[in-house]
């Protein structure tokens, strides 16, 4: 074997077989999108990515992938070629032409090595960027125009779309590429060592007639009838796949329920009924999780058994051939690597069904997603308009999602001198009026007129941030400074070859994350107000990083969010039984304030309270049925 010519021929190999891979790898992924229902769904999730207009830099990061799995297939060929010369010189016992070997071995190993460590960082790199690509898109389609809201009004709410975004992008993202790049391997390999095989393989008499390049023909009826029965017995994985992702991710939001409410639990001493539930979801995991072992058994079993027959076979069929001396020892070592390499790639599809399965699981659940968004985006929008300061409703009729009405015709105009107070029985909508004037609520009709400078709403149970406590006075304003948190938190993150932590736990405690006093901006402003809404003891924690909706008591939040409306500023504001865990004396102590420092502010409350009246002096009273009534106490 001449192997300079064979190192020398391996580039124009690797040149032809790279164009006609690539113009068969397109053409293949054009059909797909166009003819298939799941190869439709991969392109309109991420399509995007790959689209010149936006950028050439994915199609070149994948045509380079290409290249590199192909320079693998390559190399693959040499190294059967090689085997085919060293135990042919073991035969012969030629001692230089078997050192001869050993260096030529050294020098394809150190080149497999390269380009194994090269292929893994560019697939990494091209991996993490389409991730955040795809996290970007997902998560903006989720944020915008409140889809991650409006989609709970849907007949049938997506569930879990935190694992969506964090857990199946990522999958997808990984599987994408790992199973494509695997078929193009696989597919090449078996025409690279079906060539091997072709000349290698001798005629087998079947039933008395001579079959020419048997081994080549058995080999492929083999694994077709193998595959057959492989995805008979694997196609259930499919379902089952898609059962695991959700009955885990339902027992995990259980679980973080359970941590949300706590309190609330420790007080009603509901751990029995907790435990009840969460033991309940968990048994859907198991009993799921049982039933996927199950089949991939017979699945495993059967490709076990399949791949074991497959490595004498070879030997068998040219075994005679050997012994008659037809072919050498190296001829037989290569067609035994040869069959098993084409076995191998024939198989790809048998092996990586469950892959396949699990793959088309997170497609379908990612594709689930994005429709779910899409109808989301579609349902009805209330009519909302700016007219300068202007606050007012005009006909507005609010309605239930079964179509009742709980408004009818409701005109109001506030005045930035008559703050008004809306009251009435449970059940009458009086959050539900606060939800369309915000334009969350689909289900009303008649115009909606809000200031164009900005509105505030404080609900009862106000929210407070991941991050500091600076931050949850701020939100949803950005911080004076625009303090990088990322960034920060970015620079605590572990750096390899440090070594590994005894406790990651403390290692990256999150208050870790809170920026230094070099970092903080001036903060008298957030100190004031803090003081004015009688936080004082808190202004020395302002860049304490920790979980404040569990640090603060429910009255403490309520007045961090009067703190949040004095900063704001804005035009018009709305609260929701916002001092419901206040006393009166610090209720009246907070409208006064907002009275003094915001006179300029259209408000609008909601509340049972009768003290409440002595701050507005315009009262709206709804009634069942969608009656209201609007008097001045």
């Amino acid at each position: 074997m001449n192997w300079n010519h064979e190192l020398a021929s391996s580039g124009i190999w690797i040149l032809k077989a790279y164009v006609i891979t690539g113009v068969l790898f397109g053409l293949a992924a054009w059909g797909l999108a166009r003819f298939t229902v799941w190869g439709g769904h991969f392109w309109k999730i991420t399509g995007g990515y790959f689209s010149p207009r936006r950028s050439w830099r994915p199609i070149l990061a994948l045509a380079f992938i290409l290249f590199l799995t192909l320079c693998a297939v390559r190399l693959d060929v040499l190294f059967s070629n090689w085997y085919n010369s060293m135990y042919t010189a073991l035969q012969k016992l030629d001692v230089a032409a078997f050192w001869a070997a050993m260096w030529l071995f050294a020098i394809l190993a150190t080149i497999h090595v390269v380009r194994s460590l090269f292929d893994f960082y560019v697939q990494q790199a091209f991996t993490i960027h389409w991730r955040v690509w795809l996290n970007e898109q997902m998560l903006a389609s989720w944020l915008d125009n409140r889809a991650y809201y409006r989609s709970q009004f849907l007949e049938q709410p997506i569930d879990n779309p935190d694992q969506r975004i964090q857990q199946d992008v990522a999958t997808f993202v990984q599987s994408s590429l790992a199973l494509s790049m695997g078929v193009v391997n696989a597919l090449v390999s078996t025409i690279a060592f079906t060539v091997i095989l072709w000349g290698l393989s001798g005629p087998l008499a079947v039933f008395g007639v001579d079959v020419p390049r048997a081994m080549v023909f058995l080999v492929f009826v083999y694994v077709v009838v193998a595959t057959v029965f492989a995805i008979g017995i694997g196609r259930p994985l499919i379902a089952l796949n898609f059962l695991n992702e959700r009955f885990n991710a339902n027992y995990r939001y259980a679980l973080v329920r359970v941590r949300e409410y706590a309190e609330s639990i420790a007080f009603y001493a509901g751990e029995k009924v907790e435990g009840a539930l969460l033991r309940g979801r968990f048994g859907q995991v198991i009993g799921n999780a049982w039933a996927i072992v199950y089949r991939s058994l017979k699945f495993l079993g059967f490709n076990f058994v399949v791949t074991q027959a497959a490595v004498v076979f070879p030997f068998i069929i040219q075994a005679q051939r050997f012994f008659s001396k037809q072919i050498s020892l190296g001829d037989l070592m290569q067609t035994a690597q040869a069959f098993g390499r084409l076995q191998d790639n024939l198989s790809f599809f048998r092996n990586a069904y469950d892959q396949f399965a699990s793959y088309r699981a997170t497609l379908d659940r990612l594709t689930g997603f994005t429709k779910a968004l899409e109808h989301a985006k579609h349902l009805p929008e209330p009519k909302v308009s700016e007219q300068g300061q202007r606050l007012a409703l005009e006909n507005l009729t609010v309605r239930t999602p079964g179509g009742q009405t709980l408004i009818a015709g409701l005109n109001l105009e506030v005045g930035e001198t008559e703050p008004v107070l809306v009251r009435g029985p449970s059940g009458a909508g009086k959050t539900t009026l606060l939800r369309a004037i915000a334009g969350l609520w689909p289900y009303c009709e008649g115009q909606i007129i809000r200031p164009g400078s900005g509105a505030l709403f404080l609900s009862q149970k106000p929210y407070i941030p991941l991050g500091s406590l600076r931050d949850a006075l701020y939100y949803p304003q950005p911080l004076p400074d625009d303090t990088d948190y990322v960034r920060l938190a970015t620079k605590a993150t572990p750096q390899a070859g440090l070594g590994a932590p005894t406790n990651l736990d403390s290692m990256l405690h999150i208050a870790d994350f809170a920026p230094g006093s070099e970092n903080a901006p001036d903060d008298q402003r957030a100190r004031d107000v803090l003081r004015q809404v009688q936080l004082r003891h808190l202004a020395d924690r302002l860049d304490e990083v920790a979980d404040w909706g569990r640090i603060l008591s429910l009255g403490e939040q309520q007045r961090l969010a009067f703190g949040r409306l004095l900063l704001a500023a804005p035009a018009a504001a709305f609260l929701d039984e916002a001092t419901s865990a206040m006393d009166e004396g610090l209720e009246d102590a907070m409208y006064r304030l907002v009275r003094e420092h915001l006179p300029r502010t259209r408000l609008v409350s909601v509340g049972h309270r009768s003290t409440l009246l002595a701050h507005h002096p315009c009262l709206l009273t709804l009634k069942l049925e969608g009656a209201w009534e609007l008097s001045r106490p």
